[in-house]
């Protein structure tokens, strides 16, 4: 039994239950140059995500978003190109983080290993940021 269920006083959720993790992109938070169509399908992810939470949470199905920011894969490469214009675009998103580089593939697991966790057991409804400080929310 999840362990939300096992709260003093705390009333047992309908269902089973269940996680659902969403991969949208910091793109659909805060829109992107250029990516019009793909912020606003990522856009649209994070809000089906936030009504669904909504809809499920009585059944204890949590659902929760990962939003990354710019990352090192071959969707980077396709949409920056290559050669010295290419190499110019990425120096200037590495110069935009924060924390001084791009995100690699690696960077989102363990945030996904917690919100299948125990650990994450109220939370749900949730847009999380992994951008190296790129988009900070207040």
């Amino acid at each position: 039994m999840p362990r939300a269920t096992r709260l003093a006083g705390s009333k047992p959720a309908k269902g089973n239950g269940g996680r659902i993790i969403n991969i949208a992109s910091d793109a659909g938070r805060v829109g992107s140059t250029g990516e019009v169509v793909y912020s606003g399908c990522k856009g649209a992810t994070i809000a089906f995500a936030k009504a669904l939470a909504r809809e499920l949470a009585r059944n204890n199905v949590l659902i929760n978003t990962i939003c990354p920011g710019p990352t090192d894969t071959p969707a980077m490469d396709a949409f920056v190109g290559s050669g010295e214009q290419g190499q110019k675009i990425r120096d200037a998103m590495v110069r935009s983080v924060p924390l001084g580089r791009i995100g690699r593939p690696d960077d989102y697991a363990g945030l996904a290993a917690f919100l299948a966790s125990d650990d994450a057991v109220f939370m749900t409804g949730q847009t999380i940021s992994v951008s190296g400080g790129l988009t900070m929310h207040g």
